[in-house]
């Protein structure tokens, strides 16, 4: 978090995270039932969880908007690539391409969303009150070392399906001719999207076990 802000933006982003940390709960816990009620069915997923899973992941959107004002200390474009990937694979990909939601991707990704962000956003919580356990920091900073490549796993499990489907039914794609002599491909655009996996990743995941050095230190040598 920033180090000076104003007692209204404190107070702003006390209330935000903790309505997202809740959200994200709910999230989970609506999934899980779902689980629970089904045998373990995983269609049907997306749909159970649909709503506050819109909600919430939609209004980290306002991530960007605190990092380009500077009442957090967030790289405006490393948030804004991290929301906008979000974005890409909940709207377009898992809500208006049929048949994804049926895949196991949505289960996984999910799971591990609802986790780090209940985690991560109590995370903020606690820090803006100077008060954090250390559980929470525990977890913070340990859990990514699963959660991340399994969420990332989930995703791209949901842009693939989403591949397959769109190259057939040409969902979202503008071809040739038409009047502006322009064409696009939303297949080949998600192609472009889940290669950019490769290169940003394995940043954010480093960083993460960076800053996991720093926040719990380094194990201590036999």
């Amino acid at each position: 978090m920033a180090k000076e802000i104003s007692s209204l933006a404190k107070g702003y982003l006390l209330l935000y995270n903790a309505v997202l940390s809740v959200g994200w709960l709910v999230v989970l816990v609506q999934m899980v039932q779902h689980l629970l009620k089904t045998e373990g069915q995983y269609g049907g997923v997306y749909q159970a969880v649909a709503l506050p899973l819109q909600v919430f992941q939609t209004a980290a959107v306002m991530e960007v908007v605190h990092a380009a004002i500077g009442i957090v200390p967030s790289n405006v474009m490393v948030t804004f690539m991290q929301v906008l990937s979000r974005i890409v694979v909940l709207w377009p990909v898992l809500h208006a391409t049929p048949g994804v939601e049926d895949t196991r991707g949505p289960v996984l990704m999910i799971t591990c969303w609802a986790i780090t962000e209940v985690i991560r956003y109590g995370f903020y919580v606690f820090s803006l009150l100077q008060s954090v356990p250390y559980a929470l920091l525990w977890c913070r900073y340990t859990f990514f070392y699963a959660l991340y490549p399994l969420g990332v796993t989930g995703e791209l499990i949901c842009v693939y399906r989403a591949v397959m489907n769109t190259r057939q039914s040409g969902q979202f794609s503008y071809p040739l001719p038409n009047a502006l002599n322009i064409s696009f491909d939303f297949s080949y655009f998600l192609i472009v999207f889940a290669l950019l996996y490769i290169p940003v990743f394995p940043q954010l995941y480093f960083h993460m076990i960076r800053q996991r050095g720093k926040c719990l230190g380094k194990p201590k040598k036999a």
